[in-house]
């Protein structure tokens, strides 16, 4: 069972709520800085919280909630494990207030908030198209998630904005890890003729995409343009530094505490799907 940790937003307000915030605290490079917002929003409202760590795991996901509603929290802000939605369905249905955090999913009966991935996407495909790039291979997340989908739906949008084709051979998912994505970016490599350019659709496969490409001799900006989705510390101080699109992090811990706020005081209310747009950071790997 996991941990729960109670953790006092503020010694000087009045408690207004105590929310209760579940997500796997190692499975994304940024989620601490997640926590660290939610912390500060949290504080501002006069909010408890109490952390309880999933491990990114669907059962450890539904014992974490029932512990969290055992212990009569006011509401959740979840970032929800991958692959099965049965606990947000229990959520949904019993009437406890939620907030889908990061992770949306695609369904309009619950509150969530996260980042645009359409557009964002589209970008990056046609930055690359842009820079004379024709073969534009993509290393998409975890197969059947909302976010995974959109992402790739992005991908293919910028293709044809930029008056590409679409080739699924130039498609390989990652499975949202490092390693996943080495055998993701090996496989689109041995490809014949090869990909010029790699959109990788999320942080943590950064690294295994920067990994094979070493193991390979690949010089990354002049022999392979890289970009990404996510922008992790260390993608700033490689070199060459990662062109990416940088989610808004703080500003989505900060939403979140403020729909499930409005959610506690108006139970009523409709479910809103708040989208945030990255921010398109330009560096190196792109070969510019």
């Amino acid at each position: 069972m996991t941990v729960l940790a109670p953790e006092v937003s503020h010694w000087d307000l009045p408690v207004t709520h105590r929310f209760g915030v579940a997500l796997g605290r190692h499975a994304s490079p940024y989620h601490d800085q997640l926590l660290r917002a939610i912390r500060g929003a949290a504080a501002r409202a006069g909010c408890d919280l109490l952390l309880a760590d999933t491990g990114d795991s669907a059962r450890e996901e539904a014992e974490v909630l029932r512990a969290l509603q055992a212990d009569r929290v006011d509401g959740v802000l979840l970032v929800p494990a991958p692959g099965d939605e049965a606990v947000v369905n229990g959520l949904v249905q019993t009437g406890v207030p939620t907030v889908l955090v990061d992770r949306i999913a695609g369904r309009n009966d619950v509150d969530q908030v996260g980042s645009e991935n359409f557009q964002a996407m589209s970008a990056l495909v046609e930055h690359l198209a842009a820079r004379r790039h024709r073969r534009i291979a993509l290393i998409t997340g975890t197969e059947g998630t909302t976010v995974s989908e959109e992402r790739a739906l992005g991908y293919r949008l910028g293709l044809g904005r930029a008056g590409l084709r679409y080739h699924p051979e130039l498609v390989a998912s990652g499975q949202s890890t490092a390693g996943g994505a080495a055998r993701a970016a090996a496989k689109l490599l041995d490809g014949w003729p090869s990909p010029t350019a790699l959109v990788v659709a999320g942080e943590a496969m950064l690294i295994g995409v920067q990994w094979e490409a070493h193991r390979r001799g690949i010089r990354i900006g002049s022999e392979l343009a890289v970009v990404g989705y996510g922008d992790m510390d260390w993608a700033r101080t490689v070199s060459p530094g990662v062109t990416t699109m940088a989610q808004p992090i703080s500003e989505i811990g900060r939403r979140a505490v403020q729909l499930l706020v409005a959610r506690c005081r108006e139970p009523e209310r409709r479910p809103e799907s708040v989208r945030l747009a990255p921010r398109f950071l330009h560096r190196a790997s792109c070969g510019c």
